[in-house]
């Protein structure tokens, strides 16, 4: 008989047969969860309450020497909306606000705020529109503006992000254009696209951080609970050799020499005899800030790009070397007689029939027939390892994209005439920035300096800067006396009976040559694809390069500045179209720096003026021409100097900075400047 005892232990089995296989799975369960599984679901739980936002450093900024900014960052604001998350009766009003804050018209904002975007993907064809870019570069003043109207009117801010950032900010305009370079938006990335903004990248690039903080089931970010903060860090800022004053004057008078000549392109460089660049600049250019501005035209960086055939500017180096070799003495006679020569079949030129001429002539007048026989004397092997050893046909080194390497100075197998073509500045083709090198080199005591345009990084969190390694320069000239006697027959080109008298400047010894060079035509074929190539070329008897190149003072040398005028309209001769710019700038830079005249005698108003002449003696010979004396003669068309005009730059270079020296992001007082110019830079002595 079952009792009641019976009965409850039965239900009891019932009930444990039934819950503990229960119990079992919901703990199975729960270890699975909290346990095996316990990462995975708190990764998809701080999904929903968490959000993780990107942290843009700032780009490195780019100063001048004494710290006067070139390029920085301006603060702004990218404007993201999520069309889909708008109210249908609030999508007016938005568009309304939109398009009096940001432009454009209400209609073009309303379209684009359409809930819904064309698919392909979707079988309904439409897909809920959840991304529109606003702005990318909107003023922090305008979006906040903004922010406030779209909360008056009750529009969901959700559906908006308003985002800091920065945009690349070129305050200068023009200035240092070609060479500072600029920067495109991809992906809303910022991606430097030329000179020393893309050259300079690896450093001025700023490293991304994150942070990630909890959020409201409205995704607002909370004041309170997780925050994982992972702080980006600002790029290094650039210092470059550059100084502004000396940019400005530079870049003045490359305006003015614009309207005069009317060229399709000018381009100059001013150096310190050890390679630092102080300003580069040409024309035509462009506005960074202003992409209408932009053209192909505009954009090439000539200086590095264009590789040309120089001309006369040549000479020097070919002579320098055969000076140091022992080749020739400042005595050898050279026959130019009738202004013609032929050699090989083919006649070369002067533009006078000077005679026989001693080697300073030969410079003095930029006689062809004279360098071209000695560079018969020297041969194909020496006039290659000559220029070679000045630079022409290897890039300068300069952190800039795209530079050009030139032609190597190596005359062709089987081509007799080139040896007489290279010396001359024909048969290659070299850059501006190798011509300024080649110049430096023979301020510099025969050395040859690595042209620096960086002069030092600064790591903006610490304030500490690391000045930018110097190259040992390379001994190419090692007879002292040889370019002693080279660099007195360069004054006597800018001196009276020279070819660049309207390159000399008062008061001071002037060395340099000019060059004056038919440019190459190029006539192309068509081809297929929309290509082409070269199919014929000729030398131009209308248009020419005019170029001048020279150092100052000539004996202690402070600068060095080579000018390039393409195609100048109204005159050809580099004497008389670029040795006025060099000139002009020159004047205007030695009165900025306060460099002392070698004859302040001729700043006197109101005193004849007297200089002396070349220091090259004549031959003994009745065929050679009567040499240049040593006395002083008047000179009737110089008989009166006026007081030097005030510097038309507002500021004076300033010292600087050392490694150990903390760099103010403030430009440095020019109050003491001049003895730290002269001990940074260091007297120039000819041995």
């Amino acid at each position: 008989m079952v009792n009641s005892n019976d009965t409850v232990r039965t239900r009891i089995r019932i009930a444990a047969v039934l819950w503990i296989p229960i119990a079992l799975a919901l703990i199975a369960r729960f270890y699975v969860l909290q346990i095996r599984k316990h990462d995975y679901y708190l990764k998809e739980a701080d999904k929903s309450c968490t959000t993780q936002k990107k942290l843009e450093g700032r780009w490195g900024e780019i100063r001048d020497r004494d710290g006067y900014l070139l390029v920085g960052n301006r603060p702004c604001v990218r404007i993201i909306c999520s069309p889909h998350e708008i109210k249908p009766e609030k999508r007016m009003i938005t568009a309304k606000l939109l398009s009096k804050h940001l432009g454009n018209s209400v209609y073009h904002y309303y379209q684009r705020l359409s809930p819904t975007r064309p698919s392909a993907n979707s079988k309904t064809g439409v897909v809920p529109n959840m991304y529109l870019m606003l702005g990318r570069n909107v003023p922090p003043d305008v979006a906040q503006k903004l922010r406030d109207d779209l909360r008056e009117n009750k529009v969901t801010l959700n559906a908006f992000a308003f985002e800091n950032t920065y945009t690349r900010n070129y305050p200068k305009k023009r200035m240092l254009a070609n060479f500072i370079g600029y920067s495109n938006l991809e992906n809303d990335v910022l991606k430097p696209q030329a000179g020393i903004e893309k050259g300079m990248s690896r450093n001025t690039a700023p490293q991304p951080g994150k942070i990630r903080m909890e959020i409201s089931r409205d995704g607002i970010p909370l004041d309170y609970g997780l925050q994982n903060i992972n702080a980006s860090r600002d790029g290094k800022n650039i210092y470059l050799t550059v100084s502004e004053p000396i940019q400005s004057i530079l870049e003045e008078e490359l305006d003015a020499a614009w309207e005069k000549w009317r060229p399709d392109a000018i381009y100059a460089a001013i150096a310190t005899p050890d390679g630092e660049i102080l300003a580069i600049a040409q024309r035509p250019t462009f506005d960074p800030s202003d992409r209408s501005t932009f053209s192909n035209d505009n954009l090439r960086n000539r200086l590095i790009m264009d590789a040309f055939e120089p001309g006369s500017v040549m000479k020097p180096f070919t002579i320098a070397k055969a000076l140091d070799w022992g080749v020739v003495t400042p005595e050898t006679q050279i026959d130019g007689r009738g202004g013609v020569w032929y050699y090989c079949g083919k006649s070369m030129r002067d533009t006078h029939d000077y005679g026989i001429m001693t080697i300073g002539r030969v410079i003095q007048k930029s006689s062809n027939i004279g360098t071209a026989k000695i560079g018969l004397m020297l041969g194909d092997k020496k006039v290659e390892e000559a220029l070679s050893g000045f630079g022409f046909g290897s890039r300068t080194g300069i952190p800039l994209p795209y530079e050009s390497f030139g032609t190597k100075p190596r005359p062709p197998k089987g081509d007799k005439l080139a040896v007489t073509r290279i010396p001359i500045g024909y048969s290659i083709n070299v850059t501006t920035l190798q011509l300024l090198r080649a110049y430096c080199t023979l301020a510099n005591g025969g050395r040859r300096p690595k042209l620096r345009l960086i002069d030092r990084i600064e790591d903006p969190a610490s304030g500490k800067s690391e000045p930018e390694s110097v190259a040992e320069a390379t001994q190419v000239i090692d007879n002292p006396e040889a370019l002693k006697q080279l660099v007195a027959m360069l004054i006597n080109v800018t001196r009276p009976d020279g070819t660049a008298v309207q390159a000399a400047i008062p008061g001071y010894d002037v060395a340099g040559k000019t060059g004056t060079s038919r440019k190459q035509i190029f006539e192309y074929e068509e081809l297929p694809g929309g290509r082409r190539r070269p199919k014929s070329h000729y030398y131009s008897t209308k248009q020419y390069y005019a170029s001048f190149a020279g150092f100052v003072p000539a004996n202690a040398p402070k600068l060095v500045m080579v000018v390039t005028v393409d195609n100048p309209h109204g005159a050809s001769y580099g004497g008389v179209v670029s040795g006025p710019i060099f000139s002009k700038t020159a004047k205007r830079v030695l009165e900025h720096l306060n460099v002392p005249p070698d004859h302040p005698e001729e700043l006197l108003p109101h005193k004849p003026v007297r200089r002396v002449a070349a220091a090259t003696p004549a031959p003994a010979t009745k065929a050679a021409p009567a040499a240049p004396t040593a006395r002083r003669t008047p000179e009737p068309k110089r008989t009166v100097r006026r007081a030097p005009e005030p510097a038309r730059s507002g500021r004076r270079a300033t010292p600087r900075p050392t490694a150990s020296t903390k760099n103010s992001r403030r430009p440095i007082s020019a109050s003491s400047e001049l003895p730290m110019m002269k001990q940074t830079w260091g007297e120039q002595k000819w041995p």
